[in-house]
């Protein structure tokens, strides 16, 4: 089940959004710390954390899902924001370097199926950061935010959902220690500190659960040469084809 586009923005929009949203950027720059020249894609939700790609990448954009509603995002009055179904997305097979999920996963229908997507739209050498909610987390159960909405997972749970869609997971950390307490002005204030003190101390209350992951491809052995070679067969190979892009989105994709 999808809260709408505009729930989720009031809850940024709040005190205590900004909190998290601060907190968990913080966590994205220490995974992404350089994306110069590359192709950002936020899925879910993502805007909040995108505008830190902005400057150095080579192209910022956001897909936000059909149920949940979306509005327009970007710089200088050009609106980065498309809305798709999560399964269908028109966006060119291996053409996108970082794909930001949040907000996204917890909501799907057919978790393998949007994987599968994300999958086929990312490079091979691409990367993919997944932030969902902890199951045994607090932020699960707060039901005014939108990491109460949805299914959470545990660790293990998301980490085979990746290895089953193909992808090979590269590092995980928990993040948002803070209580979910929007009228707590001490907790509030307090919020950089408890994060600090929570991942070594009480690391599996963590709100959420951050996992990088890489896209897996299929290696075969040459036999007709002299020695060995690798040859990466993607799902769009295996499946005797491209995905086509409508030329109503190219301008999102291309300078």
């Amino acid at each position: 089940m999808y809260i709408s586009s505009s729930d989720i923005e009031k809850f940024y929009d709040s005190e205590i959004g900004v909190i998290v949203q601060n907190i968990l950027q913080r966590h994205i720059s220490d995974f992404w710390a350089d994306a110069r020249g590359l192709r950002v894609m936020g899925c879910g939700y993502a805007t909040p954390y995108l505008d830190g790609f902005s400057r150095d990448s080579e192209r910022v954009i956001a897909m936000m899902p059909s149920r949940q509603g979306a509005h327009s995002w970007g710089l200088n009055d050009k609106n980065m924001v498309f809305l798709s179904d999560e399964n269908a997305m028109p966006i060119e097979s291996c053409s996108i370097d970082r794909i930001l999920l949040i907000h996204h996963l917890e909501s799907c229908d057919n978790l393998q199926e949007s994987l599968r997507e994300i999958w086929r739209v990312l490079k091979s050498n691409g990367r993919v950061l997944i932030i969902v909610p902890n199951r045994i987390g607090v932020w699960a159960r707060s039901d005014w935010s939108p990491f109460g909405h949805g299914r959470p997972f545990t660790l293990s749970q998301l980490s085979t959902n990746l290895r089953d869609s193909q992808f090979i997971p590269e590092g995980h950390r928990g993040a948002l220690f803070v209580p979910p307490t929007p009228d707590s002005p001490v907790l509030m204030k307090s919020a950089n500190l408890i994060e600090k003190m929570g991942s070594t101390i009480f690391p599996f209350v963590a709100g959420v659960h951050m996992i990088e992951a890489s896209k897996q491809v299929y290696a075969t052995i040459d036999k007709t040469g002299g020695g060995l070679s690798v040859l990466a067969k993607t799902k769009e190979i295996l499946a005797g084809g491209v995905k086509p892009v409508p030329q109503r989105f190219k301008a999102l994709m291309h300078k």
